[in-house]
């Protein structure tokens, strides 16, 4: 998991004024982040971060998260009660697979998930035993998404499942594009058509740098298609303090919102997540300021600004840097980083490496990573660990570290596969 692009101030103060209230009464925090602070405890049982809340998390924080999404989607509103407050939007994914799977055999729920893939997916479809479906982006297009593809790929699962599940990763992870609104319309239009519930994990949705490219949330978007398709599609959208311009990972803090769910079905779902009592209330807390952070006519927004801009703008900076360099570089392509905080680079492995990692029994990304790993000290996760297509080979690597520092990692990699590519030739 990234370590956090910046640590914005306003964050840690609310939690730890929630977490230690006798700092209420010290002059080094700001009254707007105390005021923050005193709302999320007084909402909490006992006025403590120590209680447990509600399983769908704490009243006020989800009312924020309602508040935000109507903010970002344009004043389309949002329910309190459709909000559920999670341990990081990996939990609420996997409880959302875990309500849908059903079945055996050729009944057996399918979940499609585009590959290359954020490796939870395969992980939860694996541990609830339903069956995977694999549909492909389109690395030629900039790992675009193709509906003619999602219906291929639906079609020949019915032949061994009952694919029921449609996830999508926007921005993408770990390829990092940015999906059109006409690409999420005809998404959805695939997802009505064919009765699918859909997962939009858009815990990405801060992290946009191509000036072509703008995030657009499936819940906005099914909105503006009309009661026909709002009223009916099943969705289920994530967000998280994990990614963003926040990167707070160890809090644990996200959210789902779930729309269109039978009143059956939500009533599961909310037993099912009392069985886990809450998720971490200092996570809630972080996610709150993430939702809520200071406004204009508040102390803490002119910093607030600053580092949220510092923290995308040095992002920014750093994907198109991370394309042009290894762009340079024979035998490795980089699409654009359009998103996201990672790029996917594919590799050019010559014939004689693909047969020695062959005669070490292990794949040729795998071994081409482990060199590299051991000549330079760079790690970097094969994308075989993904899913890519059969006879290319890649790696994902974060684009977080300092720009000079970035900037030596990539020249690193540059020298090392050139040696690669001049030792297997």
């Amino acid at each position: 998991m990234p370590a956090s692009p910046c640590m914005l101030v306003v964050l840690p103060q609310v939690v730890a004024l929630c977490t230690y209230p006798d700092l209420l009464d010290s002059p080094r925090f700001p009254p707007d982040a105390k005021d923050r602070a005193r709302r999320i405890l007084q909402s909490c049982g006992g006025q403590s971060l120590g209680s447990y809340s509600a399983s769908q998390g704490v009243s006020c924080i989800r009312e924020d998260v309602a508040r935000y999404i109507e903010r970002r989607d344009g004043g389309i509103p949002a329910d309190p009660d459709n909000i559920y407050l999670t341990t990081g939007a990996s939990d609420g994914i996997a409880s959302i697979l875990k309500i849908l799977v059903s079945g055996e055999g050729t009944a057996r729920t399918g979940v499609m998930i585009p590959i290359p893939q954020y490796p939870l997916y395969s992980a939860a479809i694996s541990e609830l035993n339903a069956v995977q479906v694999n549909y492909y982006l389109d690395e030629e297009h900039c790992w675009a998404l193709d509906v003619s593809e999602l219906r291929k790929a639906l079609y020949r699962a019915k032949e061994y499942s009952n694919p029921k599940v449609l996830c999508i990763i926007n921005p993408g992870n770990p390829t990092g594009q940015v999906q059109s609104r006409r690409c999420i319309e005809e998404v959805i239009h695939f997802a009505w058509e064919e009765g699918l519930f859909l997962l939009a994990d858009e815990v990405y949705q801060d992290n946009v740098y191509s000036e072509d490219c703008q995030f657009h949330s499936f819940k906005k978007v099914l909105h503006e298609m009309g009661p026909e398709y709002s009223g009916t599609v099943e969705l289920a959208s994530f967000h998280s303090t994990s990614k963003g311009y926040m990167g707070e990972c160890g809090y644990r803090g996200g959210y789902m919102e779930v729309l269109n769910l039978h009143p059956d079905i939500q009533a599961q779902l909310v037993k099912m997540l009392s069985v886990r009592l809450c998720p971490p209330v200092s996570g809630q807390a972080a996610m709150d300021v993430v939702v809520n952070p200071p406004k204009p006519d508040e102390e803490s927004h002119q910093q607030f600004i600053q580092e949220k801009e510092a923290v995308l703008s040095s992002l920014a900076h750093k994907a198109r840097l991370t394309e042009e360099l290894f762009n340079q570089v024979p035998g490795i392509q980089c699409n654009p980083l359009q998103g996201a905080m990672y790029a996917f680079p594919r590799i050019f492995i010559p014939p004689r490496a693909v047969e020695k990692a062959e005669e070490l029994h292990t794949a040729p990304d795998m071994f081409y990573c482990m060199r590299l790993l051991e000549e330079t000290g760079i790690c970097v996760v094969p994308g075989s660990g993904f899913g890519q297509r059969d006879g290319t080979y890649h790696f994902r690597m974060t684009i977080l570290p300092p720009v000079e520092k970035l900037r030596r990692l990539l020249q690193s990699v540059k020298d090392f596969h050139v040696r690669f590519l001049d030792e297997f030739s």
